[in-house]
């Protein structure tokens, strides 16, 4: 994409009401802007990211043997009440009313419409286990809505949901979304957390937060320092081994990790030592529920047992903010200049800058490299424009592509090119094949 084409527009000033950093980063790299309190439109740059985010989630809910539908967003509240959750659920919920004066709600989660589904579709225990997850924006009306993305109404979130015969399978479901989401932050560069957590008003007596260490998160969390220095994930995962995942799940949960909610002093101590101890807070980009037969009894969502018998499917959801983790993701890696893409998430893979593109020389050199990096599978940004050259470098360091790769008449006249890790800040100068080799080995 050339620049001169492409849809920026960046800020040089910090918006008064951008009160953390990666509010401040996306308002500023033109990544989305306010259309109402909480409510964000997703700019080419920032929808490019939220994409590339989805698109790992994705993966990785299809590779641990998941099934993808979409559920609509308005949901029709006799549902709700029978759970017994649309007066529970509180003023969060946004309650409307079509035409004809029928309540509906435009969707916080769907835990009562996916067992619904279920209900009507499955009555066998041979159907089982089915997990079924969509990636779709919901509404919760946050009485105060801060921090950018972080806390927003409308937000786009992964949520899966399973249905098993009996609490081992069910346990065995929430073993294979809990090694899943460890894989699946890996893959976003991001080291997430998974704590002991409140259920909240989802319900159920197991539930794990997946958090990140960051000073502007809104939970303050305990937990054992080797969750910092160890490696979160080892070695390839096979979601058919049960037994596997269940000791890759018994590490983590035998180490101290609890959000404020759940934080016990005299366990923290007790159980790990002095040295290892770590309080801070963090930001929650997941959450795994198990809630037994909390939604199937209302349902009546029931299966036949290889004896005969009738009984309610055991059940557990599982969300990740994909929206949210935008801006977590800059939360954790930023510097002063900017936001520092992770290479799996950045919307390009390299920003190539032409320093004087009305130079015959520069120009010839710049559309070569253009259509070589093109030719070799790289996303591309192509600074094309008659910018000055420290403007350039510093929109360049502002969106956080993992590689600058620049050329200019001293390097025209070398056959060299100026390769700039955005990550390390390191420098070489380079023949434009070795630089492409080193993105391509970088990209991995």
């Amino acid at each position: 994409m050339r620049r001169s084409a492409f849809f920026l527009p960046t800020l040089r000033e910090t918006p008064k009401e951008a009160e953390i950093v990666s509010h401040r980063l996306m308002l500023r790299a033109g990544m989305v802007r306010q259309a109402a309190a909480g409510i964000y439109s997703w700019l080419p740059l920032g929808f490019r990211v939220l994409k590339r985010i989805e698109g790992i989630v994705r993966e990785e809910q299809n590779r641990m043997g998941c099934q993808e539908v979409l559920m609509p967003t308005i949901q029709s509240a006799d549902l709700w009440r029978q759970s017994g959750r649309y007066d529970a659920y509180g003023p969060e919920m946004l309650r409307i009313t079509d035409r004809h004066q029928r309540d509906m709600l435009y969707g916080p989660t769907n835990e009562e419409l996916i067992t619904d589904i279920f209900a009507h579709s499955v009555r066998s225990y041979r159907d089982l286990p089915k997990l079924l997850y969509h990636i779709q924006w919901k509404f919760r009306d946050e009485v105060r809505p801060r921090f950018g993305v972080m806390r927003g109404r409308e937000f786009l979130m992964k949520d899966a949901y399973s249905f098993d015969l009996d609490f081992e399978s069910a346990r065995r479901s929430y073993n294979r979304f809990f090694v899943s989401y460890l894989r699946t932050f890996a893959r976003l560069g991001l080291r997430a957390i998974p704590m002991e957590a409140d259920t909240g008003p989802i319900g159920g007596n197991l539930s794990h937060e997946f958090i990140i260490l960051a000073d502007t998160g809104e939970s303050q969390v305990f937990c054992d320092r080797k969750f910092l220095d160890e490696d979160l994930l080892k070695g390839e995962i096979n979601y058919d081994d049960a037994q596997g995942l269940a000791k890759t799940v018994d590490y983590f949960t035998e180490l101290y990790a609890r959000t404020d909610e759940k934080h016990d002093e005299a366990s923290f101590h007790q159980s790990v030592p002095e040295d290892r101890r770590y309080q801070g807070r963090g930001i929650e980009v997941g959450h795994i529920f198990f809630f037994g037969t909390k939604y199937s009894d209302p349902f009546n969502a029931r299966v036949t047992t290889p004896d005969g018998k009738e009984v309610p499917v055991q059940m557990g959801s599982y969300g990740i903010g994909v929206s949210r983790l935008a801006g977590a993701i800059i939360e954790a890696s930023h510097d002063e200049n900017g936001i520092i893409w992770p290479q799996s998430v950045a919307p390009f893979d390299v920003g190539l800058i032409n320093l004087k593109p009305s130079d015959p020389a520069c120009e010839k050199a710049g559309e070569e490299a253009y259509g070589v990096l093109q030719k070799h599978g790289l996303e591309v940004l192509y600074d094309d424009t008659d910018e000055r050259a420290g403007a350039k470098f510093a929109e360049m360091d502002l969106i956080g592509l993992p590689w600058q790769l620049t050329i200019g008449p001293r390097g025209v006249k070398a056959g060299t090119v100026e390769l700039k890790n955005r990550a390390s800040g390191e420098k070489e100068e380079l023949s434009l094949e070795a630089a492409l080799n080193k993105v391509v080995a970088g990209r991995g």
